[in-house]
């Protein structure tokens, strides 16, 4: 159990109350789960120690619009036909034939919502690493690197580093999370993205730090909880 001094009127940052554990979504309430929680959380990663082409593919499957459950089916449809693991790169019309087919989700079959945008983003992004390798040892030039893809922002790269690499050092700042934030009053309600990813992303790493949290534990289970209640 981490010790942590705060009372329900403090500041855990400049702005923000640290609250009380039964309000939610205060503070308080997230640092009593991540204290359940641990030091891992593997709710929306894809397999631990995976190469660096099934993780990028993973991410670029999600991200808007389309929920984790069929994420997560299509990223199988693809690690069963071998099509991430292949020595040449499936072209965009082998990866649009894949994602075309409905998928198996929670039982009931169901259409993969972009086949052939996402078809076309993966022949190039797993062309381009295969190709010219990224450097792995930095996770925010990892994160540049991943930038430079089609269709890749600053959220779905810090995903790609995160299920990489498991850094601390990035945040994974889906709508989910940029919620809860804002209703804390951590976050302003004026930010824009892409363009204020960055400063969002340091006012998070800083008060992950304040609560004694990882970073990668306090944005995951922000997603998981704020997904059950907002939807």
């Amino acid at each position: 159990m981490r010790h942590r001094l705060f009372g329900p009127e403090d500041e855990v940052v400049p702005g923000v109350r640290y609250g009380r554990r039964e309000w939610v979504p205060t503070p308080a309430f997230w640092a009593a789960i991540a204290d359940l929680e641990g030091d891992e959380v593997d709710d929306y990663v894809s397999p631990r120690g995976t190469p660096l082409a099934e993780d990028l593919a993973f991410c670029l499957l999600g991200g808007y619009g389309v929920k984790m459950e069929l994420n997560r089916a299509a990223w199988e449809r693809l690690d069963e036909a071998g099509a991430l693991r292949a020595d040449d790169v499936p072209s965009e019309v082998e990866f649009e034939g894949l994602l075309s087919e409905p998928l198996l989700v929670n039982g009931r079959l169901q259409k993969y919502r972009y086949p052939r945008q996402r078809a076309g983003r993966l022949h190039i992004a797993l062309k381009s690493i295969r190709d010219t390798p990224p450097d792995t040892d930095d996770p925010i030039s990892f994160r540049n690197s991943m930038m430079e893809l089609p269709g890749i922002g600053p959220k779905t790269a810090s995903w790609i580093v995160r299920n990489h690499i498991g850094s601390d050092e990035v945040a994974i700042l889906d709508v989910h999370v940029l919620r809860a934030g804002a209703m804390i009053g951590l976050f302003p309600e004026t930010y824009r993205l892409p363009r204020d990813y960055e400063a969002l992303e340091r006012k998070f790493l800083c008060f992950a730090q304040a609560l004694q949290v990882r970073a990668s534990v306090l944005d995951a289970i922000m997603w998981r909880e704020m997904r059950i209640l907002f939807g």
